[in-house]
C-alpha cells in the first residue's frame, strides 16, 4: 500500500498531550560539501534532488497507523520529523509484518525501513542499520486465564507443551530458537501471515497459549487486551534501529546529526512521554469496565459529543474521553463537592456557561466543551501545538490559577513553562509548602491534574482505536451490501429475483404486524432480522427508531421518532399514514 504525504502536512494533529515535531535544523543543500563523496552526489543528495524520502513502514500501534484525524505512531512521528529536517516529502510503502518489511528491504525498495526492528547479529550481516533510537525487551505474553488452568509458565522449563506462535523473520524467532536448544520438548511455530498485534489478539482469545512481543508493543496493546500478562522476560535490553539504503554513509550521518539535535532539544523525551509514560498509571480492571461502557453507554451520547466538538472545534473523541474521566458517561453523576452531570460542572460554572440543567446530557456536554475552549483561549500563545490541550485539561481539573503557579515555579527551576512534559513534573510540587507558600494561588493537589490528563489520553486512544474497528466493520458490511446489490441486479436482469420481506433493526425495536385478510395480529421486539411471510398481505406498525427493510432484495431505510406504518400487498411495499392504516384495519389504530 502506497501513501504519499507532503512534508508540510505530515505531522499528526493529536488532541491530547502531544507535541510539535518540527525540527530546528536547517535542511542540507544539495551543494553542501558534506553531501559529496569524491565529488559525486551522495544518497542524501539524491533524496533531496527527488524531493521525497521513500519509506517502508510497518502498520502497527507502535510504528504507524491511521488515527481518527491524522496518521499516528511513535516511529512515524520520528521519520516524519527527519523528512521535514531534510526538507522533503515522505512516501510510505505500508507493510503488515516484519517478514514483509525485510523482504521489501532485500528487494531494494525505499531509502529507509521503519518497522520496530531490533538490531541482531544476523540482521547486521544482511542489512545496514542507522543509529539506535529506542530500547526494548522481548517478553513472553500469555493469557491470565492460564493461572486458573495451572498452565501459566513461570520459568523456561514450563514452555514445553505450550502452543506458542511468533512472526517469521522476527527477532523473537531467533530468541526462541536459542531457548529451544536448552529446553527439552519445547517447540514453537512461526507465521508470515500474522503480525505481532494479531498474535496478541489470538492469545487473548485463547486460540494460542502465548506469543512474544517487545515491551513497548505489549505496553500499548495491554490496554486493548487487559487479560494478557507478561509471563517471562526473554531478553536483555535490545536496540531498535532503521534499515537504511546501503552505499555511502551520508544517510547514516544525516540521521545521527538529526537524532542528536532531536534528543538535545527534548523532543525525543516528549515523544516517548506521549506514547509510553502514561501507560504505567492505567488500571487494567478499569479498562475492562471501560470497554463495557464503550459498547453500552457511548453510542447513546456519541451524537452530542460530535455536535459539540464540531461547534467548538474540539475532536469529539477527545470530549468523550474527558467526559468518561469526569463521570463515566453517567448523566446523573454527582460528587461530594456538588459537581454534577456528564462533564461534572459546578453550579457557578454552569451558570456562567448558560447551562440551566447540569444533568441534561446535551447541556452538560456542550457546556463542558465551551468551558474547555474558554480555558484554552486564556493560555499563553507560547504554548504551541497540542501541548495546549494538555494545559487546558489540567486547568479544567485543578484551575487555571494553579497552572500559572506551576509555570512560575517551572521558570525558577529552569524548566520550560510552556511544555507539558516539564509542567507535569512541576505540578506535584504544589503540594509542598516550601514551594506553594511563595506562589500566588498556594497549595494545590498537583498530582491530580497529571493523572487526570494521563487517564484521558488513555481513554482517547482506546476510543480512537475502537472507532477505527467500527469503521472497518462498517466498510466490510458495506462491501457485502454492494456485492448483494450487484448479485440482485444480475438476478433482476435474468428475471430471477428472490422474493422476501425482512425487518432489519439498527437497535432493538417493537414491530407489530397484522394479516390484512385474517386480521390476526403478531408483535415482537426485534433485535435481529425479522423475516415476514411474503405469501400474505400485511399491515406493519413499527416503533420509533431507525430500521432497514429489505423487500424483494431491495434495501430501504426509515427513521422517525414516532411510530411508522407500512403495508405489503400483492408484493408491493409502501409507507402509509394512520388514516390508511385504520381503513385497512377496520378503523383500528392497532
Amino acid at each position: 500500500m502506497k501513501i504519499y504525504i507532503k512534508s508540510l502536512a505530515v505531522l499528526p494533529l493529536l488532541f491530547v498531550l502531544t507535541l510539535c515535531l518540527s525540527s530546528l535544523n536547517a535542511h542540507p543543500h544539495p551543494n553542501d560539501p558534506s553531501l559529496l563523496v569524491d565529488g559525486e552526489p551522495t544518497i542524501v543528495d539524491a533524496i533531496i534532488e527527488k524531493g521525497r524520502l521513500d519509506v517502508i513502514i510497518l502498520n502497527s500501534p507502535t510504528t504507524y497507523y491511521a488515527g481518527a484525524e491524522k496518521e499516528l505512531g511513535f516511529e512515524y512521528e520520528l521519520i516524519s520529523s527527519f523528512a521535514k529536517d531534510l526538507g522533503v516529502d515522505i512516501n510510505l510503502t505500508v507493510v503488515f509484518t516484519v517478514s514483509e518489511a525485510l523482504e521489501k528491504s532485500r528487494q531494494g525498495v525505499g531509502d529507509i525501513t521503519v518497522a520496530g526492528l531490533t538490531v541482531t547479529p544476523d540482521r547486521e550481516k544482511e542489512f545496514k542499520f542507522g543509529p539506535q533510537y529506542h530500547t526494548v525487551q522481548e517478553q513472553l505474553i500469555c493469557s491470565s486465564a492460564m493461572y486458573k488452568a495451572k498452565t501459566f509458565p513461570r520459568d523456561l522449563e514450563d514452555l514445553a507443551g505450550l502452543k506458542i506462535i511468533v512472526g517469521k523473520d522476527t527477532s523473537y524467532e531467533t530468541t526462541l530458537n536459542e531457548i529451544k536448544e536448552g529446553v527439552e520438548d519445547f517447540d514453537f511455530t512461526t507465521t508470515i501471515e500474522e503480525s505481532t498485534e494479531q498474535l496478541l489478539d489470538a492469545t487473548y482469545k485463547r486460540e494460542i497459549d502465548c506469543t512474544v512481543a517487545d515491551s513497548s508493543v505489549f505496553m500499548i496493546n495491554q490496554r486493548y487486551y487487559p487479560k494478557l500478562v507478561r509471563a517471562l522476560v526473554l531478553s536483555s535490553r535490545k536496540n531498535l534501529a532503521w534499515i537504511i539504503r546501503d552505499g555511502d554513509d551520508s544517510l547514516n550521518d544525516a540521521l545521527y546529526k538529526w537524532l542528536n539535535t532531536y534528543e538535545r532539544s527534548g523532543k525525543m523525551a516528549e515523544l516517548r512521554d506521549f506514547y509510553y509514560s502514561f501507560l504505567s498509571i492505567f488500571d487494567y480492571y478499569d479498562t475492562s469496565i471501560f470497554y463495557e461502557r464503550l459498547e453500552k453507554r457511548l453510542p447513546k451520547y456519541k451524537h452530542h459529543f460530535k455536535k459539540a466538538g464540531k461547534k467548538y472545534n474540539i475532536p469529539w473523541m477527545f470530549l468523550a474521553a474527558q467526559s468518561y474521566q469526569e463521570s463515566h458517561w453517567n448523566p446523573q453523576a454527582t460528587s461530594y463537592t456538588g459537581v454534577r452531570g456528564m462533564m461534572m460542572l459546578t453550579n457557578n460554572t454552569a451558570k456562567l456557561l448558560g447551562v440551566k440543567n447540569r444533568i441534561d446530557v446535551r447541556q452538560s456536554i456542550f457546556g463542558g466543551a465551551k468551558y474547555l475552549r474558554v480555558i484554552e483561549k486564556k493560555l499563553a500563545p507560547e504554548i504551541k501545538g497540542n501541548n495546549r490541550w494538555a494545559f487546558a485539561l489540567a486547568s479544567y481539573n485543578v484551575g487555571l490559577g494553579h497552572i500559572y503557579d506551576a509555570q512560575t515555579l517551572a521558570r525558577k527551576l529552569n524548566k520550560n513553562p510552556y511544555a507539558w512534559r516539564d509542567i507535569k513534573e512541576v505540578l506535584p510540587l504544589l503540594t509542598q509548602k516550601k514551594y506553594y507558600r511563595k506562589l500566588k494561588y498556594g497549595y494545590a493537589r498537583g498530582n491530580e491534574p497529571v493523572k487526570y490528563v494521563d487517564a484521558i489520553q488513555n481513554y482517547y486512544d482506546i476510543i480512537q482505536k475502537n472507532e477505527a474497528k467500527l469503521e472497518h466493520v462498517r466498510l466490510v458490511k458495506e462491501k457485502v451490501r454492494l456485492k448483494k446489490e450487484e448479485e440482485r441486479a444480475a438476478r433482476i436482469a435474468s428475471g430471477k429475483v428472490i422474493e422476501g420481506l425482512k425487518i432489519i433493526p439498527k437497535t432493538k425495536i417493537w414491530v407489530g404486524y397484522i394479516n390484512i385478510d385474517t386480521k390476526k395480529k403478531y408483535q415482537k421486539v426485534a433485535k435481529d432480522v425479522l423475516v415476514i411471510d411474503t405469501n400474505k398481505n400485511w399491515l406493519l406498525l413499527v416503533g420509533g427508531g431507525t430500521l432497514n427493510i429489505e423487500v424483494n432484495e431491495e434495501f430501504k431505510t426509515f427513521k422517525s421518532k414516532n411510530n411508522m406504518r407500512f403495508k405489503y400487498v400483492s408484493g408491493e411495499f409502501s409507507k402509509i399514514d394512520i388514516e390508511e392504516f385504520k381503513r385497512l384495519n377496520n378503523g383500528k389504530k392497532w
